[in-house]
């Protein structure tokens, strides 16, 4: 059946075959090709066209994948119903739209006209569907999610303890509490920017136990991804 055979070679990792490899690398060649624009201010004819012969191919490809919704998402007919609104559909639309709102050169639709075209960066993202370690990467996130809320929350909760405490031993270094905030936040990554900093000596002492202590918070994610990680492919494997 043609639509069977369209899912096989459409959807990573389904046939193994070497149609479905090369239709995976054609798209993240014109994935990569159809961010080039975005790094040019001025539109000349070579973006021009890059621009609408991407978002064609972009246009078949959504079109393929939502005929052959049912054999994605297993639900029968309610599946060409469902498929619009999963997470990738809605990134594939949101990267085509852009290309094909026609404005009018008036002052105010310009302005507009350059928000949907900050839109089209959504197009890196369908890069997700045809790359085998990205998928091993949100399966990481998927399963690790736990761990990685626990953290989260972990890193909030002392961002906020900081920020109370620094607030409240120096009032004048910091006009509203979303200034403590965001010194406790650039503190727990160690980021240091300068603009807000202590003043005292009590406050100085918060500051390195702080950075001292973002060292460790912001270490754990990046550790507990990595070990995943490393568990998905030897799973893989």
């Amino acid at each position: 059946m043609l639509r069977k055979r369209i899912y096989d070679v459409i959807e990573k990792g389904e046939s193994g075959s070497i149609l479905s490899s090369v239709y995976d690398f054609f798209m993240m060649i014109t994935i990569i090709v159809s961010i080039v624009p975005l790094a040019i201010k001025t539109e000349n004819a070579a973006t021009f066209w890059i621009d609408k012969i991407t978002v064609a191919i972009f246009i078949f490809d959504y079109i393929l994948r939502y005929i052959i919704a049912d054999y994605k998402m297993k639900k029968g007919k309610m599946s060409f119903v469902l498929y619009p609104f999963t997470f990738m559909a809605i990134i594939d639309l949101v990267s085509i739209l852009p290309s094909l709102t026609i404005l009018s050169r008036g002052f105010r639709l310009l302005k507009v006209a350059r928000l949907l075209r900050t839109l089209k960066v959504f197009r890196v993202f369908k890069a997700f569907r045809y790359s085998k370690n990205i998928e091993i990467l949100i399966n990481v996130f998927r399963k690790q999610k736990d761990s990685l809320l626990v953290v989260c929350w972990l890193a909030f909760g002392y961002v906020l303890v900081t920020a109370l405490v620094m607030f409240n031993v120096e009032p004048d270094t910091f006009d509203t509490f979303f200034d403590a905030i965001y010194w406790a936040t650039v503190s727990l990554t160690t980021v240091g920017y300068g603009d807000i900093y202590a003043t005292s000596v009590i406050g100085k002492l918060i500051t390195m136990i702080s950075a001292m202590f973002g060292i460790a918070i912001v270490a754990l994610p990046a550790g507990i991804i990595t070990a995943g990680y490393m568990n998905e492919i030897e799973n893989s494997k």
